[in-house]
């Protein structure tokens, strides 16, 4: 009986521990179904986010847009956008218009002069670099997930 015991406590050690650490799994149905339970969480700008975690240089969440957003330039993150549903303009590159430091390395302002466009829809992934301007001008709604990586 005590080699039965000894046995069965070994199994249940050599059994997996679980996912590992930093990872997730986050289904399309999952991600697409944020645009309708953000939607109710909008800020007056029309914005509701949701992070999820960091991970070593890594920050998650995913957005919700029902109007254009600010203009944005981070000087130590780049973004990467995996778009869930409806659609946006990306402008990018040139300078934030009227452009205040928000926080340390961050810099906001109402728009973008001189960048250039990119149309945005379900299905598309942009990585915009670090030192990048970049500004969503939404047609409707846009949802996207976004990941956040420290350069």
């Amino acid at each position: 009986m005590k080699m039965f015991l000894t046995g069965l406590l070994f199994a249940a050690l050599a059994l997996p521990a679980g996912d590992p650490d930093g990872f997730h799994y986050w289904s399309a149905a999952e991600l697409k179904g944020y645009s309708k339970s953000l939607a109710p969480k909008m800020d007056a700008g029309k914005l509701a986010s949701q992070p999820f975690f960091t991970h070593g240089n890594a920050g998650f969440q995913i957005a919700h847009r029902e109007a254009n957003g600010q203009a944005e330039w981070h000087e130590k993150h780049a973004d990467v956008f995996f778009v869930q549903t409806g659609s946006a303009t990306l402008v990018y590159g040139g300078e934030v218009v009227d452009g205040k430091t928000t926080a340390p390395n961050e810099i906001r302002g109402p728009s973008i002069k001189g960048g250039m466009e990119k149309k945005l829809s379900a299905g598309d992934v942009v990585t915009i670099p670090a030192k990048t301007a970049h500004w969503l001008k939404v047609d409707k709604e846009f949802t996207y997930f976004v990941v956040k990586v420290a350069q």
